[in-house]
């Protein structure tokens, strides 16, 4: 297999490294050579994340060359925006249907974008959206939103469910534990939005 690269982006705290991490664990499962890298800095909460998952055959860094993702998963719209030059020609998106007014925004300090839906259409014409919060609150559960992206993720890569299934179980243990049963239906839930 080729280098695979995921490039995944949104805002601190809508979990884009637990994402991150359940992808590089699906590729290792599957036996194949995995880096991950991530930039968060002060961005613990409401400030900009990316994450990016290389997985193929040999990879030799965790970076994702310019121009070079072959899926660009962005967990609020200005994110996608933000970042949809990352994506390669004939590269996939799938983006959360949510926009989440930035600090400086919200501060005075930026202006608002203008026209945020007809911009982002022109940036990324065939993009999959998905509503993430909707979903989630369909489980019952507003904070498995990232599951449900995580879901959406899974049906446009080259991985079987059963891996990602694996994966999940592996990563809520301990007292997460009780936490899988609601996590992997929004992760159904979301896979099936993604192949409506």
């Amino acid at each position: 297999m080729d280098t695979f690269n995921v490039s995944l982006v949104g805002v601190g705290g809508q979990g884009i490294l637990l994402t991150a991490n359940l992808l590089g664990r699906v590729a290792a499962l599957a036996g194949l050579d995995v880096k991950k890298s991530e930039i968060h800095g002060m961005a613990q909460r409401g400030g900009s994340v990316a994450s990016s998952v290389r997985f193929g055959e040999r990879v030799c860094s965790p970076i994702i060359p310019a121009d070079e993702s072959d899926l660009l998963v962005a967990f609020d719209r200005l994110e996608a925006l933000r970042n949809a030059p990352q994506l390669k020609a004939g590269g996939k998106a799938l983006v959360n249907d949510v926009y989440l007014t930035p600090v400086t925004v919200s501060s005075g300090q930026q202006p608002e974008v203008e026209d945020l839906a007809g911009s982002l259409k022109a940036a990324l014409p065939d993009a999959i959206f998905v509503d993430a919060a909707g979903v989630a609150k369909e489980v019952g559960n507003d904070r498995t939103a990232n599951m449900v992206i995580a879901g959406a993720l899974s049906a446009l890569t080259p991985f079987p469910e059963e891996l990602w299934l694996k994966a999940m179980a592996e990563t809520f243990t301990g007292p997460k534990a009780k936490l899988l049963e609601v996590n992997e239906r929004a992760f159904a839930l979301g896979r099936a939005a993604a192949v409506k």
